[in-house]
């Protein structure tokens, strides 16, 4: 009898496409594709961060890889039926290493396949049975301990032996493409301002709270314990970072600031100057990777009268402890998170506080997301033997192309189930939206940044009124004692706190190296989706993020926890073949 179960057909059509791919034939290989297909490759076949839209970018795509590339090795994994079709998982190897890849099939052809590289040949990660002794049996005279050799790496790297990579920022980002460096071994040096790794969690104000659950936020190599808390507060985020970059040995210089950089095309190596601890020091490292933040530098706004202004003006990210405010009147001027994180903090120190939302916010309640949309990262998800790095691959798999769709059927069905508290909400006057196309929070994640709010209590302080809302109206001018607003009504004011997010990484090399570089390089983040704060053209990936960049030996590393974990380990495979001076052509389209 013919098998027609979900794994038979999948390893049939895995089977046709392996023998496709062998034939070298883009013409026969495209058989295998739907009309309205899509292939995304995380560095297996383009050495890039990559989704191909259709079949003629496809066929570009293998026709300039395929020979170099040599896929072979198609080993088919699990499979199941889902809602339109097959999902399947599947192992294969390449010329420069393995891989592994899952396959969404519609009507027996692929709609869309996911492509990893997950180690190169000859260069794997020392994990499992291949893990480091940790001592030499036998007496040796000369022998040097662990500390002993940990402190000897220590003094030299940075002095008689040059770091291959410098990090500049030693947040999430920074720490985690270190520690996946370090396992290749891969010499590299974190850079970070602060006097202690995991500052930049700690200098928050005092109630931030992780909005995203424990089981999405996994460091690499080293998960959180299953005590730990679903949602993880500051300090205690802060705390754990400390912790791992000393338990993963990475060189982490603490303040110390990068001051200029300039790169040598012949030598293949930066300049950077820094100044550490207040001494100068120069490094050569052969590539920059900037992590300096989940985007980039503070974004003010500009208020006309801000001379006249008799108060304080602060931006977010100098805002930590509304004691000071106790009693005081503060304008926070914004609508998404950080702006109801300090509004509620400023309202539980006893400050009288007015929320200045300039645009729509899309807002969802946590328990609401936790229920509908973590279904993947979840106690239920590890029960199930759906660990971390299984679910990051999963949520891969659909392309950015692909999730609007999903998106916003999430979000029709949310906006059902919380009606009544989206009315509560409207009807403060709080101004309300799901995205340009009703597509909700993650998609404004991916394409801004900005304009959300998981809603952890704030929402119901302004429903009350114990926070006040001044909405949709703009300021005009600010005067000595508060603000003036377009249709001429004023508010007196102590303080003002402009929440108003943060500017795209480039300008820190624009700070660092130069502006001209920096507009060269362009932008990060975002999809070019053409919505609101988005721009045009698509790009399909998030730009510059992960990936190469116009230069050589530059790199953008961020994003949230769970961004941050999972492309680190691409991004160490790109710069770990660099080190080992491995060919690495980098295929490229206009975008």
């Amino acid at each position: 009898m013919l098998d027609t179960s979900p794994a038979a057909r999948a390893a049939a059509w895995l089977a046709a496409f392996a023998a496709a791919l062998e034939s070298r034939d883009s013409g026969r290989i495209l058989e295998s594709f739907a009309e309205d297909c899509y292939w995304r490759d995380l560095v297996a076949f383009t050495w890039n961060v990559k989704t191909m839209e259709g079949r003629p970018a496809i066929a570009a795509m293998l026709d300039e890889t395929l020979a170099r590339t040599a896929p072979s090795g198609f080993v088919p994994g699990e499979a199941k039926d889902t809602e339109d079709g097959i999902e399947a998982w599947f192992s294969f190897t390449t010329a420069s290493g393995t891989g592994s890849g899952i396959v969404r099939l519609e009507g027996g052809r692929c709609r869309s396949i996911l492509t990893t590289l997950q180690s190169l040949t000859g260069f794997e990660e020392p994990l499992g049975h291949s893990r480091p002794t940790g001592v030499r049996h036998g007496a040796d005279r000369n022998r040097r301990t662990w500390t002993e050799e940990r402190a000897a790496e220590a003094a030299e790297l940075g002095t008689t032996r040059q770091p291959y990579c410098l990090v500049i920022g030693g947040g999430q980002g920074g720490i985690m493409i270190a520690a996946r460096l370090r396992q290749l071994g891969v010499p590299t040096i974190v850079v970070e301002k602060n006097r202690r790794a995991g500052d930049s969690w700690r200098k928050r104000y005092r109630s931030l709270v992780l909005h995203d659950p424990v089981w999405y936020d996994h460091l690499p190599y080293l998960p959180f314990p299953a005590n730990w808390p679903v949602f993880t507060p500051k300090d205690k985020m802060g705390d754990w970072l400390e912790a791992y970059v000393k338990v993963m040995e990475l060189t982490y210089w603490t303040e110390t600031e990068a001051v200029r950089a300039a790169y040598d095309a012949a030598a293949g190596r930066w300049t950077v100057e820094l100044v550490r601890e207040g001494r100068p020091i120069r490094l050569q490292p052969a590539h920059l990777i900037f992590a300096t933040g989940a985007y980039g530098p503070p974004r003010w706004i500009a208020l006309d009268g801000a001379e006249r202004f008799g108060g304080e003006i602060l931006h977010s990210s100098q805002y930590s402890d509304g004691a000071r405010f106790s009693g005081k009147r503060v304008a926070v001027i914004g609508g998404a998170s950080s702006a109801h994180d300090v509004s509620v903090d400023l309202w539980e120190a006893g400050a009288e506080v007015t929320m200045i939302q300039r645009s729509p916010t899309t807002v969802v309640r946590s328990e609401t997301l936790m229920e509908m949309a973590f279904d993947i990262y979840s106690e239920a998800a590890v029960e199930s033997g759906l660990d971390v790095d299984r679910a990051d691959l999963l949520a891969a798999a659909t392309p950015f192309a692909l999730q609007p769709k999903y998106q916003k059927a999430l979000y029709d069905r949310i906006r059902v189930r919380d009606a009544e508290f989206y009315r509560r909400l409207a009807a403060s006057g709080f101004l309300l939206d799901f995205g340009d196309d009703e597509t909700g929070l993650m998609m404004k994640a991916y394409r801004t940044g900005s304009g959300y709010y998981v809603d952890v209590g704030g929402s119901e302080l302004i429903i009350s009124g114990e926070i006040k809302l001044k909405a949709g109206v703009a300021i005009d001018t600010l005067t000595p004692s508060g603000i003036r607003f377009a249709d001429g009504s004023e508010i007196a004011v102590d303080a003002i706190i402009q929440s108003t997010g943060f500017q795209s990484m480039h300008e820190v090399v624009a700070q660092l190296v130069s502006r001209d570089l920096a507009h060269e390089i362009g932008p990060c983040w975002g999809l070019g989706s053409g919505m609101r704060n988005d721009p045009a053209p698509w790009h399909g990936e998030l730009r510059n993020m992960y990936k190469p960049t116009a230069h050589p030996a530059l790199w953008f590393h961020g994003g949230n926890l769970a961004l941050s974990r999972f492309f680190s380990k691409f991004l160490a495979l790109q710069l770990k073949a660099r080190f080992e001076g491995l060919d690495t052509p980098v295929y490229r389209t206009p975008l």
